[in-house]
């Protein structure tokens, strides 16, 4: 991210970049270290830099990155990278607030053709398979292979763009600018055929739903027949006297009453 941020203002860009640290899922706590990890960038004047953690927040990314998002935005920022937690299998709520997705792999992982990764490589617009130097160019250049293989196998995207495998080497800064000409390429793509308009739109009306299920639940929760109920269902499921579905319908019809 270091290296392709300095390029990107080298180029003229202001850039932010939002981190997500994983939360403690116990503690609730986060180290949030990744600034520290931009040690050059964080001294550019055009780059911006903001770690947050997750908390109890699916899908890769914090509460209120979409919100920073926007006011990233209006502050005059030309590109916005957006780091998440290890993403997995169902946490992918960042494809619903970017406009390019893009997979940073490392060759020998195992999952070039592993089924548990399907829905991430589908989502993404991108692959780049990073540390493609020394003893590990060899494998590199192997799971690009495999991974180009492997998004064959998958049915056309949506937005008429055929996502591209890339090698990168950001400890000897290689292929980094390769990767902003994919970048380049493809807003080309979709804002020539109308993509990028119609995905801005849907993005839209996903996070308005978002919204409304977000305020239901803690206005759910935070009623107070329903937390004093709440207690007594949970006793009765401990002492079998309900099921959990039996529990949620009473615990509804007194919300909504």
């Amino acid at each position: 991210i270091e290296n392709f941020g300095k390029l990107l203002i080298s180029k003229g860009k202001k850039v932010a970049v939002l981190t997500v640290d994983p939360s403690s899922s116990i503690s609730k706590g986060s180290i949030l270290g990744d600034k520290t990890r931009m040690e050059d960038l964080v001294k550019e004047k055009n780059a911006f830099i903001r770690p947050s953690a997750s908390g109890d927040t699916l899908g890769g990314v914090a509460r209120k990155t979409r919100e920073t998002i926007i006011l990233c935005e209006a502050a005059g920022f030309d590109v916005i990278l957006i780091e998440t937690v290890g993403v997995g299998q169902s946490e992918t709520a960042v494809h619903s607030m970017t406009d390019f997705f893009l997979l940073l792999k490392l060759a020998g992982a195992g999952d070039e053709l592993q089924g548990i990764k399907r829905g991430i490589m589908e989502m993404a617009d991108s692959i780049i398979i990073n540390k493609a130097d020394g003893e590990n160019l060899k494998a590199a250049k192997l799971a690009k292979t495999e991974f180009n293989r492997a998004l064959h196998l998958y049915p056309a995207k949506e937005s008429g763009w055929a996502p591209k495998t890339l090698l990168c080497s950001a400890i000897k800064n290689e292929g980094i600018s390769e990767i902003w000409d994919v970048i380049s390429s493809y807003f080309e793509t979709v804002k020539g055929n109308g993509y990028f308009q119609y995905k801005r739109k849907e993005q839209n009306k996903f996070w308005l739903l978002q919204a409304i299920e977000s305020s239901l639940k803690s206005e759910f929760y935070t009623n107070i027949a329903v937390k004093k109920e709440l207690e007594k269902q949970l006793k009765a499921l401990d002492e079998n006297k309900t099921t959990p579905f039996e529990a949620a319908e009473k615990l509804l019809s007194i919300k909504n009453t």
